[in-house]
Order: structure tokens, then C-alpha cells, then sequence
């Protein structure tokens, strides 16, 4: 027998509301443009070794 699904953790409907609007955001700032928007953060490369980023 499977259990009903429960839904989302109000920690994975924040996040998903907060990822959301950084992408409405995102959106709003470049239009119009031809790039889609990249929500993410790509991982530092070495010649970034000296730049201190914050999350």
C-alpha cells in the first residue's frame, strides 16, 4: 500500500518561492535580451581564488 504524498516541507516551498522570484527578477533585469537567465551561481575557477564571495 503507498502512502499519500504529503506535499512540500515549508523549507522546499520557500525555496522554491525565493528561487522564483530571483529568476522574475533575473528576467525583469536583462529584458530584452537573447541569453536565458541563469538563476545559479557557478563554482569559482582558480583565477577567482583571491575574490571572497558571500551566500
Amino acid at each position: 500500500m503507498k502512502r499519500p504524498h504529503a506535499g512540500p516541507s515549508p523549507e522546499e516551498t520557500k525555496e522554491k518561492h525565493d528561487l522564483e522570484e530571483a529568476l522574475e527578477e533575473g528576467l525583469e533585469e536583462t529584458f530584452p535580451g537573447s541569453d536565458p537567465v541563469n538563476v545559479t551561481q557557478p563554482a569559482p575557477s582558480r583565477e577567482d581564488g583571491h575574490v571572497k564571495r558571500s551566500s
